[in-house]
């Protein structure tokens, strides 16, 4: 790969990765409920789901996706879904988040530590648009006479720095707003407004359309 071409690739990654998403918006609002060294076990478990789904674009699945419409219309719903299931339950949620954020993150068992990386992996391997990006965006920067794996790795670890990068900005934007949200009634607010955000991300992903032949 050519260097001029890796400097394209992380202008368009930068802009990809610090636009908010579901992954941006799952980072935030885990950093109001366990504090920000913690939010960014979910992005740890992001940036996994984003190797797992550039290797499956690499693998094909992409052209899989754009031809079947059956295997579209599965990962579709199910990334709607959990990203719906997300936004209920923040939605629901009634307590502070800034309550005591040092206790709980003291008292945290390791199985939330994985729930964590869990809810990370799953919102980045039930998006379909995720798939298709890489599907569509590789084959622009890729050189046929250099190694595909190193070009894959390269272009790969690229892309999931720069969404941990842009997680750790918004986490941090959310902690020097803390003070400002501390109010029970502005965190009430915060958690329907980030909930109402996951449901209406997850409808978006009902309304992409099918990439058949």
């Amino acid at each position: 790969m050519h260097f001029s071409n890796w400097l394209i690739f992380c202008g368009v990654t930068l802009l990809v990765a610090f636009t908010p998403g579901p992954a941006v918006l799952l980072a935030v609002s885990n950093s109001m409920s366990v504090g920000p060294r913690r939010a960014m076990i979910s992005s740890l478990g992001n940036a996994m789901g984003l190797f797992m789904v550039s290797a499956a674009a690499m693998a094909g699945l992409g052209v899989v996706l754009s031809t079947s419409a059956h295997a579209f219309m599965m990962l579709k719903l199910a990334g709607a879904a959990y990203l719906i299931y997300l936004g209920i339950k923040q939605w629901r949620s009634q307590g502070s988040v800034f309550a005591d954020l040092q206790g709980s993150s003291a008292a945290a068992s390791p199985r939330s530590s994985w729930r964590l990386f869990g809810h990370g992996l799953t919102v980045a391997l039930t998006n379909p648009k995720g798939i298709l990006f890489f599907s569509a965006l590789f084959p622009q920067f890729l050189t046929q006479d250099a190694p595909l794996a190193m070009q894959f790795a390269v272009l790969t670890t690229t892309f999931a720095a720069a969404s941990v990068l842009s997680h750790a900005f918004y986490v941090l934007l959310a902690r020097l707003l803390r003070k400002q949200l501390s109010d029970p009634r502005r965190t009430r607010l915060f958690n329907k407004l980030s909930g109402g955000a996951f449901v209406l991300l997850g409808l978006s992903l009902l309304r992409l359309p099918n990439k058949t032949a």
